[in-house]
């Protein structure tokens, strides 16, 4: 399984991406919402952990922005 983690605060990256990591999950992450429209529209994910408060584009519009480009990936 593909996972994707949208978080801006590397502490809380760390802890979930070892977690996932641990349990055989590949798992990419990025800082921002525009990273991850950006990386989902050229990569398949089984899933997204999406922040809702990031810099910039906030994790609301970001999964709005996801289901416009038809993702049925569960965030």
């Amino acid at each position: 399984m593909r996972v994707l983690i949208v978080e801006d605060e590397n502490e809380i990256v760390s802890f979930i991406k070892n977690g996932l990591i641990a349990e055989n999950f590949a798992v990419d992450s990025v800082a921002s919402g525009e990273r991850c429209i950006e990386l989902v529209s050229s990569s398949d994910y089984d899933l997204v952990l999406l922040d809702i408060g990031l810099p910039g584009v906030d994790g609301l519009d970001v999964c709005k922005k996801l289901r416009d480009m038809k993702k049925d990936f569960p965030i």
